[in-house]
């Protein structure tokens, strides 16, 4: 095998904070190399390093046999290190062919050279499968696989050698995740070196070769994937053997707490009806689209509701979200940076302010009383932060999905709506959260868990719904379902 990259005893510090500590990787042509760690771990700012973000402070870098150090992102583009991001890095009102070809365009006596640039876009999308796309089409006209496939195109014009994968399948539908392992198996069999960041497994398992796991900024263990399974790499990520990936909480369904009945939206979700009991999860599945996040929004009050009733614990609060927090309803937003926390605000005020009152005597806030209680739940949900004054986007991912789980048990709801509660963080904090689920439940909340990672529903929930063009089709113990017969439901258009 050809050693395309190397790392070597790459150490970074910010301030107080030693964030790489010697760390060593390499990657091959025609290989993928799995970097996997927590949040936290260093995986990020390893690859700023490699991209040229960040400069080490210590170590050394080769590139295809030679010394490697570039001065940033567009050098180590240009010297053949390219990143996709888990946030594609698109102009959404350029062509197709003017996102390839940004910042390294043909010109022909000062003009541009259409003609040479249609041709090496058309070369780039045919290589990766995909030589039926109009290089003239706007970029936001694309699905957000097919963005994916312009950012990939746009590495291989810039003739890159190494491509990283950052967190590439946390927006995709599962066809567009089969296609764009179909892509990167095209890429490795040309001869590249690829990086693939992820926090699931069986992704892992089934595009790797090898492995390189990362822990509070250390190298602590790298391999090929068949020698080892996947309790000893979740072991390495945290620092302790986990017993459970998927542990259990007994909890025992009770009484009717929430009642929907035929709720639509204004476009979706459509006659959605169901029960849930106090002490029960009840799992939503289907995929990218079929409204699941819609009918939580309008379950709670964001989204505008054109009929149907919502009950809560025999009482049909009006459609103000005010109003159903009030009546014990608490959400998770899928998109915790946009709309579940406030980035520039403290983890105190995240986990607080939605409910002030429990401090709040003649206009004054007790912020001792407060103190007190978020360090409780800070404790509880096993917050890592330098203290609770600490920003919010300051702390990982997992760290930040905790603050907005903690937020909802502060408001001290009965009814939990977590959207996506998993997406995007590491296996040790996901079973954490596992149990946080179970426990609740064991204490008489009422969860509503909507995923598209149905090993976890299946796994967690006491039954399991499916989701399919905006209407709920079918319920059913979660022991009831194979993941093959979710998928059948999820992309059938009959009503069951």
């Amino acid at each position: 095998m050809t050693v395309l990259l190397t790392m070597s005893g790459i150490s970074k510090r910010f301030g107080a904070t030693q964030a790489l500590k010697s760390v060593s990787l390499s990657v091959s042509a025609g290989r993928v190399l799995a970097l996997i760690g927590e949040n936290g771990a260093g995986k990020s700012t390893l690859m700023k390093v490699l991209s040229g973000a960040h400069a080490p402070d210590h170590g050394e870098m080769t590139l295809a046999g030679q010394s490697y150090r570039p001065t940033g992102p567009h050098a180590a583009r240009m010297a053949g290190v390219s990143m996709i991001y888990q946030e594609l890095n698109l102009a959404p009102h350029l062509s197709i062919e003017d996102n390839i070809m940004l910042g390294q365009e043909r010109f022909r006596w000062g003009v541009l050279d259409r003609a040479a640039q249609r041709r090496i876009v058309c070369e780039a999308l045919a290589k990766l499968g995909h030589g039926d796309l109009r290089p003239e089409t706007p970029v936001q006209e694309l699905s957000v696989g097919l963005q994916q496939v312009v950012e990939i195109a746009r590495a291989l014009v810039s003739n890159a050698k190494v491509i990283v994968f950052d967190e590439p399948t946390s927006s995709l539908a599962r066809d567009d995740v089969q296609h764009l392992f179909d892509v990167i198996r095209r890429l490795k069999s040309e001869g590249l070196g690829i990086v693939y960041i992820s926090h699931f497994l069986e992704e892992i398992r089934e595009l790797c070769d090898c492995y390189s796991v990362l822990r509070d900024g250390e190298s602590v263990g790298a391999g090929e994937l068949a020698g080892v399974t996947d309790d000893q790499i979740v072991a390495l990520m945290v620092g302790r053997s986990v017993d459970e990936l998927f542990p259990h909480v007994p909890h025992q369904p009770g009484d009717v707490v929430l009642k929907l009945d035929r709720l639509s939206g204004a476009h979706l979700p459509k006659e959605v009806s169901f029960e849930l009991r106090r002490g029960e999860i009840l799992g939503i599945s289907g995929l990218v689209g079929a409204g699941r996040t819609e009918m939580l929004r309008c379950l709670f009050g964001l989204d505008e509701t054109r009929s149907g009733q919502v009950t809560i614990a025999a009482y049909s609060p009006n459609r103000s979200p005010r109003a159903r927090m009030a009546a014990g309803l608490g959400i998770v937003s899928e998109d915790r940076k946009t709309e579940g926390l406030a980035q520039s605000r403290s983890i105190a005020d995240n986990m607080t302010l939605s409910r002030l009152s429990p401090y709040a005597r003649w206009g004054w806030l007790n912020l001792r009383t407060r103190r007190q209680q978020v360090d409780r739940l800070m404790k509880l949900m096993e917050v890592k932060a330098a203290s609770q004054d600490q920003f919010v986007h300051e702390l990982s991912g997992g760290n930040q999905q905790k603050v907005a789980i903690a937020r909802v048990l502060h408001q001290e709801a009965d009814v939990l709506l977590l959207d996506e509660p998993t997406r995007g963080i590491d296996v040790g904090t996901k079973s954490q959260i596992y149990r946080l689920m179970g426990q609740l439940a064991a204490d008489g909340k009422a969860i509503v868990f909507v995923s598209s990672y149905l090993t976890e529903l299946l796994a967690v929930c006491d039954r399991v719904g499916v989701m399919s063009r905006g209407r709920l089709k079918e319920i059913r113990p979660a022991r009831e379902w194979t993941e093959e017969e979710v998928m059948s439901v999820a992309v059938s258009g009959e009503e069951r």
